[in-house]
């Protein structure tokens, strides 16, 4: 039974988990809010408990001291474990809602066979693809062989958003398909998916669903590599900005009748469990858009641009989820810009030093800046991870809102900080201001 007076736990540690912990924060149905592990920025929104994301049994017995009403899982890793199962299916533990995908539901950020095939039975436009085995690498070969170049291997299985490579000459592909077969990603490249390369401009569209209805949140874009100009070695996300101004109304009716609604109605008629946030990786051909990936949570950073537009009580909109309301909720979005920019340790996402003290955060105004890889030690702050922190300005423009973010970064100070000075520039040719 839902009351106005819930007990929340947020699940995870990172960014995400603290642009979601400072909105649900804001929720006047919000009684005690306590955040596993959290990290050093949620600790001011929330109480933080030290217990791992995926320790069921702790969480449980946390949940039933605390009298918890609602779990929001903020990673993937205990959806694809199954924290929904788990508490779904133990009577002492029944009453308690979920905000995530079932396990069979996670498959689709999971398991990317799960995900294509998923697409396939539901005529969900997305790269032609094979998938092979050890037992299947010939055929492999041969559908290399079929490709133009570029080509593009993808572990099965999770692999911390590493197991996917672009490679240019077909011999070299051919050989890094074995590689990864050999367990190059571990368990998760025991089967690998081979696609086509599609050219185009990515994005990324965040659905809220109670497995009925959805409601589609403000559209972002991220910034994955290290390097300006797109250069340099795979992060998990320097930067987001969102709205994207080539996800305009006849692209985003395209993403909502071609891959929106066949996505939560295949759901449904599968009879998979779905109550929480689905993330479409999308990239437009010429005007189309494609589904190069699903995630069963939302994306960081683009969490860290897209939540502070988000104008509803997201609490509310959460218990529409829980209980199958969504429907008869309304989700306002602020009509500005929002533009996160991350700092991190240096030599991330190489070998980087943590434990650096992180000073000017009191001195930042005008801006959100939300914690990844901090922690509390001795009344400071220090990092703790690569990503260290995101942050996020609003903007009547998007260059306003990036010049609020970079004025704001030049505040805070940590040995070896790095940050990307060119988030949203690519986006200028498509007239952004």
């Amino acid at each position: 039974m839902m009351n106005d007076c819930m007990n929340l736990l947020l699940l995870g540690s990172g960014g995400r988990e603290h642009a979601l912990a400072w909105k649900l924060s804001q929720s006047p149905l919000l009684n005690r809010f306590y955040i596993a592990p959290g990290n050093a920025g949620t600790a001011a929104v929330g109480t933080n408990v030290p217990i791992g994301a995926t320790d069921f049994d702790a969480l449980k017995t946390f949940s039933l001291d605390h009298g918890i009403d609602m779990i929001v899982v903020g990673p993937e890793a205990p959806l694809v474990e199954g924290v929904y199962d788990f508490f779904h299916s133990d009577e002492e533990t029944r009453h308690i809602h979920v905000i995530g995908p079932s396990k069979e539901g996670s498959m689709l950020e999971g398991s990317k066979d799960f995900a294509k095939n998923f697409m396939v039975r539901h005529q969900i436009p997305t790269a032609r693809f094979l998938t092979v085995s050890s037992e299947t690498i010939g055929e492999g070969y041969a559908f290399i062989d079929s490709l133009p170049s570029p080509y593009v291997l993808k572990a099965d299985g999770l692999a911390a958003g590493k197991g996917v490579l672009i490679v240019n000459d077909a011999d070299d592909a051919k050989r890094q398909l074995g590689e990864m077969l050999d367990g190059q990603f571990g368990e998760a490249s025991r089967r690998v998916v081979i696609e086509e390369f599609l050219s185009g401009v990515e994005c990324s569209v965040f659905v809220l669903t109670d497995g009925k209805s959805y409601k589609i949140l403000p559209v972002a874009k991220d910034y994955k590599r290290i390097g300006e100009g797109d250069s340099g070695l795979n992060t998990g996300g320097m930067g987001a900005v969102s709205p994207v101004p080539f996800a305009d109304d006849d692209f985003m009716e395209k993403v909502r009748t071609r891959i929106v609604e066949p996505t939560v109605n295949g759901l449904q008629k599968e009879g998979i469990l779905y109550k929480g946030f689905i993330f479409l990786g999308l990239i437009k051909v010429e005007e189309d858009p494609k589904v190069i990936e699903y995630n069963a949570r939302m994306g960081d950073p683009e969490t860290q641009a897209v939540i502070p537009l988000v104008q509803s009580d997201l609490l509310d909109l959460l218990v529409g989820v829980a209980t199958e309301t969504l429907g008869e909720r309304s989700l306002l979005i602020d009509s500005r810009h929002a533009v996160a920019v991350v700092m991190a340790s240096g030599g991330y996402p190489g070998s980087y030093e943590t434990g650096k003290l992180i000073s000017g955060l009191d001195e930042v105004t005008g801006s959100l800046v939300f914690h990844a890889g901090t922690k509390e030690v001795d009344g400071g702050v220090v990092t703790s991870g690569g990503r260290v922190l995101a942050v996020t300005s609003l903007g009547a423009t998007m260059n306003e809102a990036l010049e609020a973010s970079y004025r704001s970064i030049e505040k805070i100070r940590f040995e070896k900080r790095y940050f990307r000075r060119d988030i949203g520039k690519d986006l200028k040719v498509y007239g952004s201001k």
